[in-house]
């Protein structure tokens, strides 16, 4: 089994379109394509990221990847060897749920010997550049063991096979189909199944030599389904199963978790990024998404992913999650999914307006994509979050009303940093005008100061700025102003340092 003997990334880039503004490298405010390769690139050489993931889920992307980097980059690739020093890592559709995609995975899974094959020539021995691929939206053990069996039995297991009696076989013909094995990550997204991961993964092992897996858990599709806060209660959850699935099985198990900007999607950013990676121990990698990378100076970028390197992983830091705390987190993903009615007509209207950053096809999957909630549609989790914070109505706040205060006391021990960064950006006064006083949540009444501005002049105009545009987009929205919209939206996400 083809196993990461070099390294552990610790930095996952990746291509979600949170950006506000353009990398200087791109053509087109849409980034595809060529851009995406340059993309790859600079992740590697200038930011110091140490794994890119290539999406073919739900988007266009060059699946002559490796042969591009190879060829254009060369003297960095030289130095720094695909595989084994950098790596790459597909992310493919998962047919049970992506049903018109289903064999864009079986065009993916047959690349990866074409791969070995550009890399072998180029560093003239045998390296295997790809030799993981991450499936989404998993609920079963049988999903990822169809994808694992479907590469080793008929991507590799065709190579052996003769055309005809007496004729040679393929490999003969074609050359040999490298590697073996490859490892497979299950993406999990919902709640049951991020809660059961231990389980499916365990089931997944269980008639396999193997001596490390990794793991990936999904932070925006949980926060989209239940809300912030419980989102993230369910994330420790998971990862302290992994923890017990470890101690018992003594495989190693690597968890990545998708953090985006706003703490809603994970509060990653490069200010913040070593007190994260911290928190969040028992991650062995984080994923760099695009506002992370592009919407800093390339300096702090820099800084901040080298914090996250510098801290180490440790699966045994995770920790349980107490009686206590599961039932103030369920108790809020039902106040969350209740109070979704309210704003899913103001979310769908405005995240229409919300600029594309990303060459994307129709997903199909879990709830924001075409999965209701209480019978409401709604868009993703990067649009969602931007028409909120657009309007000054952040969703870490939805769903927290009423709460007692033993029920405050605990949410603030676990939450309190990300509510008074999201708090910045909170309008009271648009919330009112709204109607939405009744399932948000006024950051005062659960004792969060964000401003912390005190006497600093800079800060405050800075706050009264925000709030004069995020004025002024409400105004433009209420009178449907279409023509201001997408400028308003820009002009709020850039003063927050990410799109949504």
């Amino acid at each position: 089994m083809m196993v990461n003997k070099h390294k552990i990334p610790r930095t996952m880039s990746t291509q979600h379109p949170d950006n506000v503004s353009l990398p200087f490298f791109s053509e087109y405010p849409v980034l595809k394509g060529d851009d995406e390769v340059r993309e790859a690139y600079y992740a590697y050489s200038h930011l110091g990221c140490d794994e890119q993931m290539w999406d073919y889920e739900g988007k266009d992307v060059d699946v002559y990847v490796v042969k591009k980097l190879l060829s254009r980059h060369s003297q960095f690739f030289q130095s720094n060897v695909l595989g084994e020093d950098i790596f790459l890592t597909f992310r493919i559709p998962n047919p049970s749920v992506e049903k018109s995609e289903a064999k864009v995975m079986l065009e993916v899974l047959e690349s990866i010997p074409r791969s070995y094959d550009y890399a072998k020539l180029f560093y003239s021995r045998e390296v295997i550049p790809v030799f993981e691929v991450i499936l989404p939206m998993t609920s079963s053990s049988r999903e990822i063991n169809r994808v694992y069996y479907y590469y080793t039995n008929f991507v590799v297991g065709k190579a052996k096979m003769k055309f005809f009696p007496g004729d040679i076989t393929i490999s003969e013909w074609t050359g040999e189909f490298k590697p073996d094995r490859i490892n497979v990550i299950p993406l999990f997204e919902d709640r049951p199944f991020v809660l059961n991961c231990h389980e499916i993964t365990r089931e997944f092992l269980e008639d396999k030599q193997i001596a490390h897996q990794r793991v990936f858990l999904a932070k925006s599709d949980l926060a989209m389904n239940y809300g912030a806060f419980s989102s993230d209660v369910y994330l420790k959850k998971a990862l302290f199963n992994l923890r017990t699935l470890e101690e018992e099985t003594g495989v190693m198990i690597m968890p990545i978790v998708g953090f985006g900007s706003p703490p809603f999607r994970g509060n990653l950013r490069p200010e913040n990024a070593g007190e994260i990676a911290e928190k969040w121990r028992s991650v062995f990698t984080f994923t760099i998404q695009s506002a992370f990378k592009y919407d800093w100076p390339e300096k702090d970028v820099v800084r901040g992913i080298e914090r996250i390197r510098k801290v180490r992983p440790e699966l045994r830091k995770a920790e349980d999650v107490d009686e206590e705390e599961m039932r103030l987190a369920d108790r809020l993903a039902e106040n969350y999914r209740r109070a979704i009615p309210r704003v899913a007509d103001i979310v769908n209207a405005l995240s229409a307006h919300v600029p594309r950053r990303r060459a994307r096809k129709l997903h199909v999957g879990l709830f924001g994509y075409s999965r209701d909630v209480n019978g409401f549609v709604l868009p993703r989790a990067i649009p969602f979050c931007c028409a909120l914070y657009s309007l000054g109505i952040p969703p870490e706040f939805l769903g927290l009303k009423g709460l007692r205060e033993k029920e405050v006391e605990l949410l603030l021990e676990n939450y309190e940093s990300e509510l008074e960064f999201a708090s910045r950006f909170f309008i009271r006064e648009v919330c009112e005008k709204l109607g939405l006083e009744k399932v948000y949540a006024f950051p005062e009444e659960l004792g969060i100061d964000g401003d912390r501005i005190g006497d600093n002049k800079a800060k405050r105009n800075e706050k009264q700025e925000y709030k004069e545009i995020v004025k002024e987009l409400y105004d433009a929205f209420r009178r449907n102003r279409v023509g201001m919209l997408t400028e308003k939206l820009l002009q709020a996400a850039r003063m927050r340092g990410f799109l949504g």
